[in-house]
């Protein structure tokens, strides 16, 4: 439990970076997303998670 928390922490860690460094270029990302369709960003979605998920269990095997 204590390595989820530490994991979220560190992904609001990394947004917050970005947001504070490019807030210029998460706006135009926020606009380009918004013209994407849903399938696509639920699959890039579904994508992240399992390679995510891959990271995470080959660091931790």
């Amino acid at each position: 439990m204590k390595e989820i928390i530490i994991a979220i922490g560190l992904i609001l860690f990394l947004e917050g970076l970005l947001c504070a460094l490019f807030p210029s270029k998460i706006k135009i990302m926020s606009k380009f997303i918004e013209n994407i369709p849903t399938d696509k960003l639920r699959i890039t979605g579904i994508m992240f998670t399992i390679l995510g998920f891959i990271i995470i269990w080959y660091m931790k095997r």
